[in-house]
C-alpha cells in the first residue's frame, strides 16, 4: 500500500539579529539584521558583491557569522538542517543517474524507504512539470528542465524553509517567466517560507511579499518594500499593472542611489 502525501510543514520565522561577516581583509556584511515571517515570500536583492549569498548560505548553516546570530523557529542556527532546502543557479545534479533518482537523493540519504521516496519524487517531477521525464538523465534535459529538476529535489524533502539563490539566472526570460509563475503556484499551495536572491528588480518584485534591499559591500539592509500587489499573480496580470511599475522603478531609484 502506497503511503498518503507527507502533508507541507509549517512554515519557520527566521530572524537575523546584528549579522557581520569577514573573509580575510573584506568585509561582507555588516550589522545585518531583519525577521522573514513564517510563510512569507522575501527577496534579497542588491550590488553584485554586496553579501546576499553570503547571507543566504549563513540561513542555511553552511556560513557562521562572525557576529551577531540567526534563529529559525526561535532557535540558533548551528549548522545545516533537514528544516531547510537550497537551490543554488547551478543545479548540481547527479550525471550519472535518472532524474527520478536525483529527485529522491536527499531522501535515500535520509534512510526513506524506496516506494515511499520514489512516491515523494514523482508528486514533485509533477508539480514542476517534468512528468515523462523519470527515467531520463540529465544531459537529456534542457538546461531550464534541469533546474526545474532541481527544485523538485529541493522540496522532496519537504523543508520548512526553501532557500534559493538566483535559481532562474541562467535561463531565457520566457522560459524564467513561466518558472516564476511555476514557483509561485507550489509556494501558493504549500507556504512554506521562500527566501530568494536575485539581481532582476522585475523578478525581485513579481515574487515578493516584501524585497530586502541590501547596499555595496559592506552590505547592510537599507531598505525593506512591501509588494501589495494582489496574488496569485499570474491570475491577476499584474505585470500590466501600474502599480508593479511604479515598485520596480522604485527598487531601482534605491540600487541607482548605493552604487
Amino acid at each position: 500500500m502506497t503511503a498518503a502525501p507527507a502533508a507541507a510543514p509549517e512554515a519557520l520565522e527566521i530572524r537575523v539579529e546584528g549579522v557581520s561577516k569577514v573573509f580575510g581583509a573584506v568585509q561582507a556584511l555588516e550589522g545585518v539584521s531583519l525577521t522573514i515571517e513564517a510563510g512569507e515570500f522575501v527577496t534579497f536583492i542588491g550590488p553584485s558583491g554586496c553579501g546576499k549569498t553570503t547571507l543566504l548560505k549563513m540561513i542555511a548553516g553552511l556560513i557562521r557569522p562572525d557576529a551577531g546570530r540567526i534563529l529559525i523557529g526561535g532557535r540558533p542556527v548551528e549548522g545545516p538542517g533537514h528544516d531547510r532546502s537550497l537551490v543554488f543557479q547551478d543545479h548540481a545534479l547527479m550525471p550519472w543517474t535518472s532524474i527520478l533518482r536525483n529527485v529522491a537523493f536527499g531522501l535515500e540519504l535520509r534512510g526513506v524507504p524506496k516506494a515511499e521516496r520514489q512516491a515523494a519524487a514523482r508528486r514533485y517531477i509533477a508539480k514542476v512539470k517534468l512528468t515523462g521525464f523519470e527515467q531520463h538523465y540529465p544531459h537529456q534535459l534542457s538546461g531550464g528542465m534541469q533546474q526545474r529538476a532541481g527544485l523538485a529535489r529541493a522540496l522532496a524533502v519537504n523543508p520548512r524553509i526553501l532557500l534559493m539563490d538566483e535559481p532562474f539566472a541562467s535561463v531565457d526570460e520566457q522560459t524564467r517567466r513561466l518558472f516564476q509563475d511555476d514557483l509561485l503556484a507550489v509556494w501558493g499551495e504549500e507556504r512554506r517560507t521562500v527566501v530568494f536572491v536575485t539581481h532582476s528588480m522585475e523578478e525581485a518584485v513579481y515574487l515578493s511579499d516584501r524585497v530586502f534591499l541590501i547596499s555595496p559591500r559592506p552590505g547592510r539592509l537599507v531598505e525593506v518594500l512591501e509588494v501589495p500587489l494582489p496574488r496569485p499573480r499570474a491570475d491577476h496580470g499584474v505585470r500590466g499593472d501600474p502599480g508593479f511599475t511604479r515598485l520596480v522603478e522604485r527598487v531601482w531609484d534605491t540600487l541607482k542611489k548605493l552604487q
